[in-house]
């Protein structure tokens, strides 16, 4: 079997018990378990590395199976997202804009918020055909500069 689709169902499998309400209430029983069984073993250092390692180490792995599973509904998302603008009367050139930086996407919005006050339609048609020219015409150039990266050079 392969190995992404073996973590995949594990990720999937960690997220829905780690995000249900028992997990929380185990959690926190552990927690004070730990707390009052600190006069037991007076309250001594091996007592508080327990606690701060075992949390540090389900924290560390946590965080990437979080952001797998993240990263693979943000993707499933985007992919139906672009669906729904390919099939509709959308503006296709807005497809895969999430690919733009934070600075790119940042500009878009705020042409757009500076552009809400259109009031009619085809001028807001025009709006979103002018965003739409600058998406595409970045995008090719992301393309033109990749395929410039990935070509062989020349030794001098």
């Amino acid at each position: 079997m392969d190995p992404t689709h073996v973590f995949t169902r594990f990720a999937n499998a960690v997220s829905r018990v780690a995000g249900r309400p028992l997990a929380f209430i185990v959690c926190i029983t552990l927690v004070l378990v730990w707390a009052v069984s600190g006069p037991l073993f007076g309250f001594s250092d091996t007592w508080q590395l327990v606690i701060n390692t075992s949390t540090t180490i389900v924290t560390f792995l946590m965080v990437f199976l979080i952001q797998n599973t993240q990263n693979r509904d943000n993707a499933a998302l985007q992919a139906k997202l672009d669906e729904l603008i390919r099939v509709t009367n959308a503006k296709n050139g807005f497809i895969g804009i999430e690919k733009l930086t934070d600075k790119e996407l940042e500009q878009i919005l705020s042409e757009f918020e500076n552009d809400g006050n259109a009031t009619s339609l085809g001028e807001k048609s025009r709006i979103i055909d002018r965003k739409a020219k600058q998406v595409r015409a970045h995008q090719k150039a992301g393309k033109a500069a990749a395929k410039r990266r990935a070509a062989p050079r020349k030794r001098a």
